[in-house]
């Protein structure tokens, strides 16, 4: 099985982790181990790589790509959003650097079987961790009508999601929906045929939604930026690749948050009185605005259009 994952933004991620040979370095999202081989490489016998996935195979593949370097190596199957955990039970110092790549893997996409394509048919699954018990098929054949308009609408952004709901529910009432080539279907009939013939494919969006709903990667992110910002050392860097505005907002917002303290609540307190209540900033922003592909990439890659890299160093 050929896992491989072209890692976005290469140069610019090992640019701004600035990264200390002996150090240790954790990729969240290990997948092809496409970034990790550049980390690897820059790492001496006292650096180490934590790599962590939810997907097995991933793990497995990925351990004997890096196979070839000297640098200590830990595999974790776990989510990300877990780090905390994961150092405190192996006993691990706190990070030199941190990375996080949010899309989804190539060999996820291009493994029909999967089921996160809508360009093969397949059964509903959509599982990042496959020893889940909750996939596709459960969202769209137990949501209610009102909770995949929710759905579809908010992770997907997807004007028609009320349509497609609806089309959904009243399919699945002659028999359950089994394959992504059934919901395309759905889908397509669902979206009048004017809006169809511009934009992307008829379906991506609403794919995302069910793909972002049944892996909670919305949830998990937002509870790793805080987690992998407390677990960097000072001057530790953390470098997030997003692929949608949704997950740009949460990273973006988190990053603000720890970089300029709301000290709104505090407004008009005489210092005595405030004390220790001041948060200080425990980061800064190395990236004020995202890092974007640059156009020799975007040609070599048109998967990476969408990435926005924001990168941030402890105090």
């Amino acid at each position: 099985m050929e896992f491989h994952h072209v890692p976005v933004m290469l140069r610019e991620c090992m640019e701004n982790l600035n990264i200390d040979p002996s150090g240790v370095y954790a990729d969240g999202t290990l997948g092809g181990a496409g970034h990790s081989s550049e980390i690897c490489r820059r790492l001496n016998q006292d650096g180490m790589l934590i790599g962590i996935d939810r997907d097995r195979d991933a793990l497995q593949a990925a351990e004997g790509r890096l196979q070839e370097f000297s640098c200590q190596k830990i595999f974790v199957q776990s989510n990300y959003s877990d780090i905390k955990d994961i150092l405190k039970d192996r006993n691990l110092p706190p990070l030199n650097g941190a990375l996080l790549d949010l899309g989804v893997s190539s060999f996820q996409l291009d493994e029909p079987e999967r089921g996160f394509s809508y360009m093969h048919d397949a059964p509903l699954d959509m599982r990042m961790n496959q020893q889940d018990n909750f996939s596709a098929w459960d969202v769209v054949n137990t949501y209610s009508e009102k909770e995949l308009k929710q759905v579809i609408s908010k992770y997907g952004e997807e004007r028609w999601a009320a349509r497609i709901a609806q089309f959904i529910v009243r399919a699945r009432a002659e028999h359950p929906v089994e394959s992504t080539g059934e919901l395309v279907d759905i889908i397509k009939r669902a979206i009048p045929a004017a809006s169809r013939r511009e934009g992307p494919h008829p379906a991506k969006r609403t794919f995302q939604a069910i793909r972002i709903e049944v892996n909670d990667e919305l949830g998990q992110l937002k509870r790793a930026v805080d987690a992998f910002c407390d677990v960097l050392a000072p001057g530790g860097r953390l470098a997030i690749i997003t692929f949608h505005s949704l997950e740009d907002r949460i990273v973006k917002q988190a990053f603000q948050k720890r970089a300029n303290p709301d000290q709104g609540i505090l407004a008009g307190l005489p210092p005595e009185l405030a004390g220790d209540a001041v948060k200080q900033a425990d980061i800064r922003r190395i990236t004020k605005k995202p890092i974007t592909p640059s156009d020799e990439e975007l040609e070599q890659n048109p998967r990476s259009r969408s990435a926005k890299l924001r990168v941030i160093e402890k105090l």
